[in-house]
């Protein structure tokens, strides 16, 4: 059997292991130049800072047994359990399940799940037609292990089937701005803001990273970044930020754009996988979460190797 996985996030990163580990040969083609997809994470002035995803939370036993090996390399760790919450009442705590970092970043986890894979990086993927074929070379099984609106518009027309599983979803934007201040005068590791034009998380990456620099990672809510790009948004996410936190102007800001941030809602699914032989795999299918992905692209692998 061969197997072409499109994507090199944590879902087709997670299925390119599972069908290797069952003697699948398998070719993975990620556009970008690194794994990791929306783990990203991103060098300013020499020192990294997550700008995708902010952390990632562990439920189930199979993604438990991963993520002991990361902590067993010292690759990840515990970071909190504990976030502040700012609503338009002031300010609260919420605990929850514990967050887990990277010191390297959570790309690196990614990159350590890859070892060992035939990841093609550059390479961007022009069509998926019938066969199933990708770029005109047949494969017993392809997945796409990217967003949905992605997705659509790299299948053939005739792919009616994988075409409505993936237009089906819904996703959000996001700009992700990494800003350094002189000093870290802020009390919480990581802080929900609700109701705010702007801003809808403040992530402290200092903490996170554990190196202790006075750096915040702020998300902010798909309506602020349906309006900006990432280069005129800076500004903007500065001065909420300062007026949210009583902070001076940041020394340095620099902005991420993602179009297709986090889906609008979970999927009833974990994957799909149809007559066509195109699976579709990611963090749509469940809650948006890592785990989500990852557990995504481990069980549409056992479908492929079913069917």
């Amino acid at each position: 059997m061969q197997v072409t996985v499109v994507g090199a996030g944590i879902a087709g990163v997670a299925c390119a292991r599972a069908l290797t580990t069952a003697g699948v040969t398998v070719r993975v083609l990620e556009r970008a130049h690194v794994c990791g997809g929306r783990m990203a994470t991103e060098s300013y002035g020499g020192r990294r800072a997550d700008t995708g995803a902010g952390y990632f939370t562990v439920s189930s036993p199979e993604f438990a047994a991963v993520v002991e090996g990361w902590r067993a390399a010292g690759l990840a760790r515990e970071w909190t359990d504990t976030f502040a919450v700012r609503s338009r009442d002031g300010w609260s705590t919420t605990t929850g399940p514990v967050r887990w970092a990277a010191a390297g970043g959570l790309r690196s986890l990614v990159r350590q799940l890859a070892e060992g894979l035939d990841v093609r990086t550059g390479w961007e993927v022009g069509h998926v037609d019938p066969g199933p074929r990708v770029d005109g070379v047949a494969a017993d099984a392809v997945v796409l292990a990217m967003p949905g609106p992605q997705a659509v518009r790299l299948l053939d027309p005739a792919l009616a089937e994988t075409a409505r599983a993936a237009g089906a979803q819904v996703w959000l934007p996001s700009l992700v701005a990494t800003l350094r201040y002189p000093e870290r005068t802020w009390d919480f590791r990581g802080a929900f803001v609700n109701d705010h034009p702007v801003l809808a998380t403040l992530l402290d990456d200092g903490s996170r990273r554990g190196d202790g620099s006075p750096v915040l990672v702020a998300h902010t809510t798909a309506g602020f970044a349906e309006r900006f790009d990432a280069e005129a948004a800076g500004a903007g996410i500065d001065a909420a930020v300062r007026e949210l936190l009583g902070l001076p102007a940041a020394l340095r800001v620099d902005v991420v754009r993602w179009a297709f941030a986090r889906p609008d809602g979970p999927g009833a699914a974990p994957f799909h996988f149809g007559r066509e032989r195109i699976g579709l795999a990611g963090d749509a299918w469940g809650s948006p979460k890592v785990e989500t992905a990852w557990l995504s692209g481990t069980r549409l692998a056992a479908a492929v190797l079913g069917g």
